[in-house]
């Protein structure tokens, strides 16, 4: 099908983009890499009278350090996502998570900043996000708020972002020397996640210090699985034992029922899937 018409404007700063969005901000949809936006309009079940591309604006794009911090530019394609040297060294199960996404045209064209203002609950972003403790810098033109990714990801497709604001950077803490692994399973090939888990994995002494685990599609919003990371610290690294600490792993979740499965199938995958992420990251193993 075709979209509705609509006005398009590519801006090249953040300033001009808020300018045009704060004239018809009802009225206007903002364009990051598409993958999400297009197909809908398309569908018609979405339009705009105004569409805002942000893929002129060079100042929301890249990877970077800021002192201790992992800076993510919001319009950063997810294939620099899962290939940078930074992201790798510090933010292992955000690469690995972005080099899952989709295809390679995809990877090519979406942005990790579009993907996470989506917000669909089968994405890849968001448990890594959660489990990473982001901070998702958010401008509008009252000025710059910082929320944390626990408070970002508030129902199905609905995040904090407000409608004359745009997300311009994802920041995270560095996890250098720890391990990073994104399990996800899908019916098929490119597919969106039927499951998927998000582990990072500090380990010391031959034991697992710290965990972080992420749940995708156990819900609304991504979940922080703090119950299982609590019962990892001190863990030794074998099946056995990883595998009665992530036991509990779907506890309180509540997953969809659909065509790809019923919540206790979800409930299932989510606690084999996680105990593989977390081996995965603590043996820092090749991502598959």
């Amino acid at each position: 099908m075709i979209p509705t018409s609509f006005d398009y404007a590519a801006p090249t700063t953040i300033d001009e983009a808020l300018q045009m969005l704060a004239a018809s901000p009802d009225d206007t949809k903002l364009l990051a890499g598409g993958q999400s936006l297009i197909p809908v309009m398309k569908l018609r079940l979405a339009d705009a009278e105004h569409l805002v591309d942000l893929g002129r604006i060079e100042q929301m794009r890249g990877v970077r350090m800021d002192g201790d911090r992992l800076v993510i530019g919001a319009m950063t394609e997810h294939h620099e996502v899962a290939s940078h040297p930074l992201v790798a060294a510090h933010a292992g199960v955000l690469a690995d998570a972005a080099a899952s996404v989709a295809d390679p045209q995809v990877r090519h064209r979406g942005t990790i900043g579009g993907a996470l203002v989506h917000a669909d609950p089968a994405g890849d972003y968001p448990a890594p996000a959660l489990a990473l403790d982001a901070e998702l810098v958010i401008t509008g033109a009252t000025g710059t708020r910082t929320v944390p990714a626990a408070e970002f990801f508030e129902d199905y497709f609905t995040t904090a972002v407000g409608d004359d604001e745009i997300l311009t950077e994802i920041r995270l803490p560095s996890y250098s020397g720890w391990g990073g692994r994104y399990e996800k399973f899908t019916r098929v090939a490119q597919q969106w996640s039927i499951v998927a888990v998000a582990a990072e994995v500090r380990v010391d002494g031959g034991v697992i210090a710290e965990a972080r685990i992420g749940l995708t599609n156990m819900g609304s919003t991504p979940i922080r699985a703090r119950g299982v990371e609590a019962a990892l610290a001190g863990c030794a690294i074998d099946d056995g034992s990883v595998a009665e600490a992530c036991a509990s792993v779907a506890e309180g979740t509540s997953p969809p029922n659909d065509i790809n499965g019923d919540a206790d199938y979800r409930r299932h995958l989510a606690t084999v899937l996680t105990r593989r992420a977390v081996l995965g990251a603590a043996r820092q193993e090749p991502a598959h």
